[in-house]
């Protein structure tokens, strides 16, 4: 089964990157070492890295937790206004490059008033010395919407190569979000970490509305994972499709994604049966790098393997998919086009549904499970 799989994936990229088949390489020279840091979690979605070698984690019902050698322990933080339904929650984190210095990181959530939903945030803590509480400094962003369910919730934060705070974000299944610049949802964003507010370079910068002007790219359904390629800059996406057709892409300033449920604004129902990337519709859309055709994998976080230590698999975007219950590594040339796919034997439904994946400043590749049920976070090394 696994080998029909990794050949199935060579030829899922061959049609979407026109690129010419390749032999499918051997995942890696050895196995790969996991070892369970912590369990006792709900939906692990998100993993940020302290420099005295500890984790935050988000779970999301609507706990922080910090997680050390000995496992997994509470952060005291007013969650209270955290709306935890269906998709939404708790969501993203990063941990601000001077963390050292301010002990800040910011979270993405979904957030309600009353018990009703109001919209999804991102907002800016401060950690205590002790770690063992946080206190709310800012509410970074407002604004994002919400569907009452939680669906398609997105709001994955990742730091870009130039300090630029890139955040995924998914169009709460309505029909006309994702193709409407004067909306939030289904879309990149990119903006200044500590004011919220667009930064002077982005391609919409010249609009006369703020939420355009946070724009990086546009017409997405639902963005589950935002990975920077060192040394580049480059932006990737991992991306829900409807029932199948989950995508890679490469993100390119101003992009149009080409998902429109709305069909050009005809259609008020959300409409899933249209291509995730309507070519003809929008004959400049970008195309996906890479998408997992007839199959439903639910892709989700996505991290670059970076130091020497990870020997040929060094470079390889690592993505964790949901439903799929499996890792993909992903080799890519320089333009960023993929190459080859190798599925690591050790999460072959091993660790049930994957979520988070981080790459941590020790180069070992962190990873959280999505049960809801004794999840995990797994850190893995060559």
């Amino acid at each position: 089964m696994r080998r029909i799989g990794i050949v199935l994936f060579a030829l899922l990229l061959t049609a979407c990157s026109g690129a010419p088949a390749a032999v499918p390489k051997p995942a890696q020279p050895g196995p790969l070492h996991v070892d369970v840091l912590a369990g006792g979690l709900e939906h692990g979605w998100d993993v940020g890295f302290l420099p005295d070698g500890k984790l935050l984690v988000t779970q999301r019902p609507g706990r922080l937790s910090l997680v050390d050698s000995t496992g997994a322990h509470d952060v005291n933080a007013d969650l209270s206004d955290v709306y935890a339904r269906g998709e939404g929650g708790l969501m993203g984190l990063v941990v601000h490059p001077d963390f050292a210095q301010t002990r800040q990181f910011t979270m993405c959530q979904t957030h309600g008033a009353g018990g009703q939903p109001i919209d999804i945030r991102l907002t800016t803590w401060t950690l205590s010395p002790d770690e063992r509480s946080a206190t709310k400094v800012h509410d970074l962003l407002t604004g994002l919407p919400l569907n009452p369910s939680g669906r398609h919730s997105g709001c994955r934060p990742t730091i870009g190569a130039d300090g630029a705070l890139l955040v995924g974000t998914g169009d709460t299944a309505r029909a006309s979000i994702a193709q409407d610049r004067h909306s939030l949802g289904g879309k990149v964003l990119r903006i200044d970490l500590r004011t919220g507010e667009p930064l002077p370079d982005n391609p919409f910068i010249s609009s006369t509305d703020p939420n355009e002007r946070r724009i990086l790219s546009f017409g997405h359904r639902n963005v589950q994972g935002v990975a920077v390629r060192p040394g580049t800059g480059q932006v990737f996406t991992a991306e829900h499709g409807p029932t199948f057709d989950d995508e890679l892409n490469l993100i390119r300033p101003g992009g149009n994604y080409g998902w429109d449920p709305s069909k050009g604004g005809t259609d008020t129902s959300y409409d899933e049966s249209v291509p995730m990337t309507d070519t003809t519709r929008f004959p400049d859309a970008v195309r996906p790098l890479w998408t997992s055709g007839q199959i439903t994998e639910a892709i989700c976080g996505a991290t670059f393997l970076t130091g020497s230590q990870w020997g040929p698999l060094e470079g390889r975007l690592a993505v964790v998919a949901l439903k799929g219950q499996k890792m993909m590594l992903f080799s890519l040339d320089q333009a960023g086009t993929i190459t080859d796919v190798t599925l690591p034997a050790e999460f072959n439904d091993t660790y049930g549904r994957l979520r988070a994946a981080r790459t941590g400043p020790d180069g070992a590749l962190y990873v959280t499970t999505s049960d809801g049920n004794n999840d995990k976070v797994l850190k893995i090394k060559p």
